[in-house]
């Protein structure tokens, strides 16, 4: 993991992208990773993070977050264990899930 984070972070460098953006996007993307983890729950998400939860939402506002968009986005997507438990259809169909 730190030789994918010292590439991304070495691309970003070459790329142009300041300090302060290169913080942000990675504020942005762990902060939403955990939410969505956590089907949005801020509490444990601020937990998890190591945070209280007012930091959390502090920073979900300073970064443009909403979190009423994030948790939509959570209930939309449908629980891994139905995931896992599904099997891909691999007899050259149309890649079904049965």
């Amino acid at each position: 993991m730190k030789v994918e984070l010292e590439n991304l972070t070495r691309q970003m460098y070459r790329s142009g992208i300041k300090y302060p953006e290169a913080v942000r996007a990675f504020q942005r993307t762990f902060i939403l990773t955990v939410l969505e983890d956590l089907g949005a729950n801020q509490c444990r998400a601020a937990r998890r993070l190591g945070v209280h939860r007012n930091t959390l939402r502090r920073a979900l506002h300073d970064l443009g977050l909403d979190i009423h968009l994030i948790r939509a986005a959570a209930r939309r997507k449908p629980p891994r264990s139905t995931l896992a438990n599904s099997r891909v259809d691999r007899s050259g169909g149309k890649g079904s899930i049965r």
